[in-house]
C-alpha cells in the first residue's frame, strides 16, 4: 500500500476527477508553472471512464480548432513515452472511413476537403484500395472509402497515468480515494474545497476548482449551482479471442452500420453507437463504482454484430473473449464542456466528452490551462465553451430522453439542417400554437422552438434530410422573394434580451461596446462588444430607452455567454443592473419593401422616414396593443421589428395578419432568415465572428468608433489600423446554381486552399449558393485580393465562385432606408 498522502490547506488550482481529461488539465497547469495544484480522485485514477476507452485517435472534427486540439493530442501522447517512460501505446497506424450510401459518400468526400483546408493528410480511395490496406472486409456494397494516415490509437489508461506522472514531475500533487463533498463560494467565487478521505473531512483553500468528474459532473456541478448538462449511457464493444494471422491495421469506421474495428494485439475490438442508445444512471451513480462494468445487453448489440459478421467475415469464427458494457458521459449536442462556468468565478469545467474524450483532452487540457494562466481562451472554442449550456439543460428528464440520441448520432449523418428529435417543446414562442396551425416546420436551438420553414396546403410537415436540395428548398424560396418583393412576417422571440440600467449604466456599455453609446434616448445601436485582442465577444444591437435604461439584443444561442461577459466585466463600484428579460416579451418583425404598407394598416403611428427613421425605436399601436418598435433589418430590407410584452403577442400577430391578407404578408422562417442575411453579407456569430477574428477583419470596422475613448479593445483596433489586415472577410455566389453551400466548405485562391467558407446558403435573389469566408491578405491591397480566380471546392468537386468585399444585395442599403 502507499503511504497515505497529505492533503494541502492551500493549493492555487482544485482539480477533481482522475480520468484523462483531469491529468490533462494538471499535466498543462503544471508546465505554465502552476506548481501549486493537486488532483483529487474519489477512487483510483482511471476508474470511471477512461480505462475501458476504445482509444481511438482521429484527428479531423468538425472545425478547424477542434482538429488543432485533436492533432495537439496526437502530438503529445506521441512525445509522452519518451518524457514520463510510461509506454502509452500510441501507434499512428492510420484510419479509414468506409461509406455504403451515394449520401454518406458525399460526406465523406465534404469532410476530405475539410481535413485539407486544415492541413490534415488525407486521401480518397476506392474500395479496391481499401479492401489492399484491409484484406478483411467485404466491399461489395462500398461506394467509397477515405483514408487519413496520421490518424492511429493508443492504450487511454496508460495515457492518463504519463499525463499524471509529467503532472508530478512538474511538482502538482495527485492524491487518491478522496471525495469532495463541497466547493465552497463566497460573494460569487470559488474560495475552498472540502473533502472526505478515510472518514476525515478537509478543507483546501483555493481561487481555481475544475470540474473533471466525466459522468459524475452533473452531480458534482448542482452542488455548487452551476449547470453542467450531461448524463451517462451505456456503451458497448466485443473484443475477440486471438485470431491466427491478424496484423496492425488501421482503424476501421463503418458510419452506416454504426460500428468502428480496431486491431489490438491480435484481436478485433468492434464497437458500436447504436441509433438509440441506453441511458444509464438515472438514479444517480452509486458510491462504491470503480472499475465497473455495467450488465451485459447481448439482445441490444446483436443486430449491430449481425452486420459486422457480414462486414468482416472473419469474426463469424472468431470467439468473442470480452463482451463489454460501460457507462460513458453525452452531451445534449455532442460537444464537451470546456471552460469557466457563468454561475460561478473561478469554477471551470472539463467534461461530457461524448466518447471522444481520449483524442480530446490532450488538447482540452492544454486549452483550458492556458485559459485559466490567461484570463482568455487562446483561440475561438465557442463549441464547447460552457457557456452555451442553457439552465434548463440540467433537467435530468430532458437530459435521458435527449442522449438516447446524441450518442446515436456520432455515426449518423451529419446532415446539413439536422434537427434532434428528441426532448423538443421545452421552450416556446407565444406564436407557437398560432404558427404551427398554420404549416411551421420547427427547428430548435438552445432549447428554444423556431420555425424553420412553412410547408404548404397537403405538404408533409418533416425534414428530407439531404446533401443535395431538401424537401423545403422551393419554399424557402418563395419565403425568401417574398421578402425581396413584398412583405414577410419572421417570429424572432427566441432573441436574447437583456436590460442594463443604472446611474452608471451608460459608462459601463461605453467600456464594453466598441461603438458609440452615448446616443439619444430612441436611438439603436449596432455594435460589438471586443476583447483585448479586438477579437469578437459579442455581436448585437443596443437601444437607448432613457438616460439610465439601456435594451440589449443577442442571438438566443448567445445569451449565457452574454450575460457571463456583462457581469464578468461589471466592477464593483459601478452602479449597475444585469437583468435577463428574454421571456418577458416577444419580438415580431415585418420585413420587405412593402412593410410600410403593412404598419400603417394596423397603427394609426406614422412609419416616414421623417417619422421614424432607420436605426430608431418607439412605441406605436398595433390593433388594441402596444408595441416598442424597432427600425432594423438582419434581411437587409425596410422593416420593423416588433417587441411586443409576451401576453399581448398572439393579439397583435393577429391583427398584423388580418391587415397583411391585402398586401401579400408571407410567414417566413429560420432558414429564408439565414439566406437573406448571406446575400446582404450580415455576419452570423459563432461562424462568421469569433473571439478569435479580429472586428476590422471582419469587415465591421463601421461600428466601430475608436475616437469615443476608452473600450475593451480599442488598442488592438489602433494596432491593427497602424499595421494592416492579415485577412479579410469575403462573399462568395457560386457561378454553377445548382451546387449547394453549408458551411466549411474549402476556399481554393488562385488553385490553392487557403480557407473555409464560414456560413452558406442558398441566395435565392442573386441566383445561386452564396457563403462567406476569410482570406489571407497580408501586404495585399483590396484591389489585390480581388484580381485573384477564387473557387470552393465541395466534396472534392471545384465550382467557380466570384468573390466581393461589398455586400453583392444592395451594397448601399438603400433599400434598407427606403
Amino acid at each position: 500500500m502507499n503511504a497515505k498522502k497529505q492533503i494541502p490547506a492551500k493549493a492555487r488550482a482544485v482539480i477533481i476527477g482522475g480520468g484523462v481529461s483531469g491529468c490533462s488539465v494538471a499535466y498543462h497547469l503544471a508546465k505554465l508553472g502552476w506548481t501549486d495544484v493537486v488532483l483529487l480522485e474519489r477512487k483510483q485514477l482511471t476508474s470511471g471512464t477512461t480505462w475501458h476507452a476504445a482509444g481511438l485517435i482521429g484527428q479531423l472534427r468538425a472545425s478547424q480548432n477542434m482538429t488543432r486540439l485533436a492533432k495537439y493530442s496526437a502530438d503529445l501522447y506521441v512525445k509522452l513515452e519518451a518524457e514520463t517512460g510510461i509506454g502509452t501505446g500510441m501507434k499512428q497506424n492510420g484510419s479509414m472511413t468506409v461509406a455504403l450510401t451515394e449520401e454518406r459518400k458525399q460526406e465523406i468526400y465534404r469532410q476530405a476537403s475539410l481535413a485539407r483546408a486544415f492541413n490534415v493528410d488525407v486521401r480518397e480511395i476506392s474500395p479496391e484500395e481499401a479492401k489492399q490496406m484491409y484484406p478483411h472486409l467485404n466491399i461489395g456494397d462500398v461506394k467509397a472509402a477515405v483514408h487519413l494516415p496520421l490518424d492511429g490509437q493508443c492504450d487511454p489508461a496508460n495515457i492518463a497515468m504519463a499525463l499524471a506522472k509529467g503532472a508530478r514531475q512538474n511538482g502538482a500533487q495527485i492524491i487518491e480515494g478522496v471525495k469532495v463533498t463541497a466547493v465552497n463560494q463566497k460573494e460569487g467565487r470559488v474560495v475552498s474545497v472540502t473533502c472526505e478521505q478515510d472518514g476525515e473531512t478537509y478543507t483546501i483553500e483555493t481561487d481555481h476548482v475544475v470540474n473533471a468528474a466525466g459522468m459524475w459532473g452533473r452531480t458534482l456541478a448542482n452542488m455548487s449551482g452551476v449547470t453542467v448538462p450531461l448524463h451517462a449511457c451505456e456503451h458497448f464493444y466485443i473484443v475477440t479471442e486471438p485470431i491466427g494471422g491478424l496484423k496492425q491495421l488501421p482503424v476501421l469506421r463503418v458510419p452506416d452500420e454504426c460500428t468502428y474495428y480496431k486491431e489490438d494485439a491480435g484481436k478485433m475490438l468492434v464497437g458500436a453507437f447504436e441509433l438509440k442508445a441506453k441511458p444509464w444512471g438515472m438514479d444517480g451513480i452509486r458510491e462504491d463504482f470503480c472499475f465497473d462494468q455495467l450488465p451485459e445487453d447481448f439482445d441490444h448489440f446483436s443486430p449491430i454484430l449481425e452486420m459486422a459478421v457480414n462486414r468482416m467475415p472473419m469474426l463469424e469464427t472468431a470467439g468473442i473473449h470480452t463482451f463489454f458494457n460501460g457507462p460513458e458521459s453525452f452531451t445534449p449536442d455532442d460537444r464537451y464542456y470546456l471552460g469557466e462556468a457563468p454561475e460561478l468565478k473561478g469554477y471551470w469545467v472539463a467534461a461530457g466528452y461524448n466518447s471522444i474524450g481520449i483524442v480530446s483532452s490532450g488538447g482540452a487540457g492544454m486549452a483550458l490551462a492556458q485559459w485559466m494562466n490567461d484570463g482568455e481562451p487562446p483561440f475561438d472554442l465557442w463549441e464547447v465553451d460552457i457557456r452555451r449550456a442553457q439552465p434548463f439543460q440540467k433537467n435530468r428528464a430532458y437530459l435521458k430522453d435527449r442522449v438516447s440520441e446524441t450518442l446515436g448520432l456520432l455515426y449518423a449523418d451529419h446532415f446539413p439542417y439536422r434537427q434532434m428529435a428528441t426532448a423538443r417543446g421545452v421552450r416556446r414562442s407565444p406564436l407557437h400554437e398560432h404558427l404551427k396551425a398554420r404549416g411551421a416546420v420547427f427547428g430548435e436551438v438552445a432549447g428554444n422552438e423556431r420555425a424553420n420553414w412553412f410547408a404548404r396546403e397537403g405538404q408533409e410537415r418533416e425534414y428530407r434530410y439531404s446533401w443535395n436540395r431538401q424537401n423545403w428548398f422551393e419554399n424557402q424560396k418563395e419565403e425568401h422573394l417574398a421578402v425581396r418583393n413584398g412583405v414577410g412576417f419572421f417570429d424572432m422571440s427566441s432573441f436574447g434580451k437583456i436590460r442594463v440600467e443604472g446611474r452608471d449604466a451608460l459608462a459601463f456599455l461605453q467600456r464594453m461596446c466598441a461603438n458609440q453609446m452615448d446616443v439619444p434616448a430612441g436611438r439603436i445601436v449596432y455594435t460589438q462588444m471586443l476583447n483585448q485582442r479586438g477579437g469578437i465577444e459579442s455581436d448585437l444591437t443596443v437601444t437607448r430607452l432613457s438616460e439610465t435604461a439601456f435594451f440589449l439584443v443577442v442571438p438566443g444561442a448567445t445569451l449565457q455567454r452574454d450575460l457571463a461577459w456583462l457581469r464578468k466585466n461589471l466592477t464593483s463600484d459601478e452602479f449597475v443592473v444585469i437583468t435577463d428579460v428574454t421571456a418577458g416579451e416577444a419580438v415580431l418583425c415585418v420585413m420587405g419593401p412593402k412593410a410600410r404598407d403593412l404598419m400603417q394598416k394596423v397603427s394609426p403611428n406614422d412609419f416616414s422616414n421623417e417619422h421614424h427613421p432607420f436605426a430608431s425605436a418607439r412605441e406605436i399601436e398595433v390593433g388594441m396593443g402596444l408595441t416598442r418598435a424597432h427600425r432594423v433589418t438582419y434581411v437587409g430590407e425596410l422593416g420593423w421589428e416588433l417587441y411586443v410584452s409576451s401576453d399581448q403577442a398572439a393579439h397583435v400577430f393577429e391583427a398584423l395578419e388580418e391587415a397583411g391578407a391585402d398586401v401579400g404578408l408571407k410567414l417566413c422562417g429560420l432558414h429564408t432568415l439565414d439566406s437573406c442575411r448571406i446575400e446582404k453579407g450580415f455576419r452570423h456569430f459563432g461562424h462568421d465572428i469569433t473571439d478569435e477574428d479580429h472586428v476590422l477583419e471582419a469587415g465591421l470596422g463601421f461600428a466601430v468608433r475608436t475616437k469615443k475613448g476608452e473600450f475593451i479593445g480599442r488598442d488592438a483596433v489602433l494596432k491593427k489600423q497602424e499595421k494592416g489586415l492579415n485577412r479579410r472577410m469575403l462573399q462568395f455566389l457560386l457561378k454553377d446554381p445548382e451546387p449547394l453551400l453549408f458551411h466549411n466548405e474549402a476556399v481554393v485562391r488562385d488553385g490553392k486552399i487557403v480557407s473555409i467558407v464560414t456560413s452558406g446558403n442558398y441566395g435565392h435573389h442573386l441566383g445561386g449558393a452564396v457563403g462567406l469566408g476569410y482570406v489571407p491578405c497580408e501586404g495585399e491591397s483590396e484591389a489585390d485580393v480581388l484580381a485573384s480566380t477564387y473557387e470552393i471546392e465541395i466534396a472534392g468537386q471545384r465550382v467557380a465562385a466570384t468573390a466581393s468585399l461589398a455586400p453583392m444585395y444592395d451594397p448601399k442599403s438603400e433599400r434598407v432606408r427606403a
